[in-house]
């Protein structure tokens, strides 16, 4: 358990990072801290590390007080924490296997037990195959898991990570999140990260504690980002395709907004497709698990699926055409004769149709 009793932080130049602080982090909980650039975060972050010692107040960790600990005691502490940062801080001289053992030398673990247990952590993150290369000839989410597989390597009992995803695209930040979700749960682990990736954050549910100059303003267990607001701008990426009666697939395209497409996307001829839209991806928690109803045909196309199509025309104005073309005869002086695989798909796909046409 950590707590956080009226701890403050001023700087030497003057800056107060912390003004009276107090909170409760229960073994086990996964935390979001958000706020914006310079309102606190990282200095509450590095007060559980013992990288900044609290100004007045305390933190205490299991009921021992950190903030007044001795310099000698740091390095002890910190064997049971895990800490993973936004620049990766691994060292390019030595392999993703020496990396992640480095943390297990400096405090004496066995060899053989080292080996074991770095094997196991790599595994854990799917780098196993990976274990002989250089920090350079990784990717950067992969780069990102080898620092978690390092802060595995001592079973620790708290992870704390300062902006994890910040440096890698969606997909990849998703599955670092998820990751570190499954050590949670697994592993009965504390983890607490900050973060600015409100899409994540508001997809997670998880614990947030919102910090605004050097202020606790929110503290909520399963929110999103911006509290009890609605977040109409971020939906999992599979929501926002194949909602007229396709299939819903994690991999699909993406549409994007309506404003991309023009006024049509909101025809009355569309049934409201809310029911009909399922979580893709990795789903965070059972308790995020919704019964939704099933995906009903709410567009059929009167049309043979299997017909030839001569001419474009030859489509009824509301059939919907994918953007598959399985077989293209185009002979001289001949109409076009193509074979269409036909979707419930948006109206734009038609206008490509066209534009392919003689």
């Amino acid at each position: 358990m950590i707590d956080f009793i009226d701890v403050e932080k001023t700087y030497a130049s003057g800056v107060e990072a912390l003004r009276g602080i107090n909170l409760t982090i229960e073994d086990g909980e996964f935390v979001f801290v958000i706020g914006k650039s310079g309102s606190g975060k990282s200095t509450l972050l590095k007060c559980i590390t013992c990288e900044e010692r609290p100004t007045s107040g305390k933190v205490t960790i299991d009921n021992f007080d950190i903030s007044h600990m001795s310099r000698a005691l740091v390095p002890h502490l910190r064997r049971k924490i895990g800490m993973i940062y936004q620049d990766f801080r691994l060292i390019e001289t030595k392999t993703v296997a020496e990396n992640v053992a480095f943390a297990g030398e400096i405090i004496g673990v066995p060899k053989q037990s080292l080996n074991n247990t770095v094997q196991i952590c790599l595994s854990v993150v799917g780098l196993k195959e990976k274990a002989d290369c250089y920090p350079q000839e990784l990717s950067g989410g992969e780069q990102q898991r080898v620092a978690i597989a390092r802060a595995m390597v001592n079973n620790p009992s708290l992870i704390v990570a300062d902006e994890p995803t910040g440096n890698l695209d969606p997909e990849t930040s998703e599955a670092i999140m998820a990751m570190l979700l499954e050590i949670n749960r697994n592993g009965h682990t504390t983890v607490i990260i900050c973060t600015h990736d409100s899409a994540m954050v508001d997809r997670m549910k998880q614990r947030v504690i919102e910090i605004e100059d050097g202020l606790i303003t929110r503290d909520e267990k399963d929110s999103g980002y911006k509290g009890e607001q609605e977040h109409e701008t971020y939906q999992p990426q599979a929501s926002r395709t194949s909602l007229y009666g396709g299939e819903i697939s994690a991999h699909a395209v993406s549409f994007g907004d309506d404003a991309e497409y023009g006024d049509d996307y909101d025809d009355a001829e569309y049934a409201d497709t809310k029911a009909a839209i399922r979580p893709a991806g990795v789903m965070f928690g059972e308790k995020n698990v919704r019964e939704y109803a099933p995906i009903e045909e709410s567009y059929k196309p009167e049309f043979d699926l299997d017909k030839e199509i001569n001419h474009v025309e030859d489509l009824p104005e509301e059939v919907i055409t994918e953007e598959v073309i399985e077989e293209v005869k185009a002979p001289e002086a001949a109409p076009v004769s193509m074979s269409l695989r036909l979707r419930s798909s948006p109206k734009q796909s038609l206008s490509l149709m066209r534009a392919m046409l003689p």
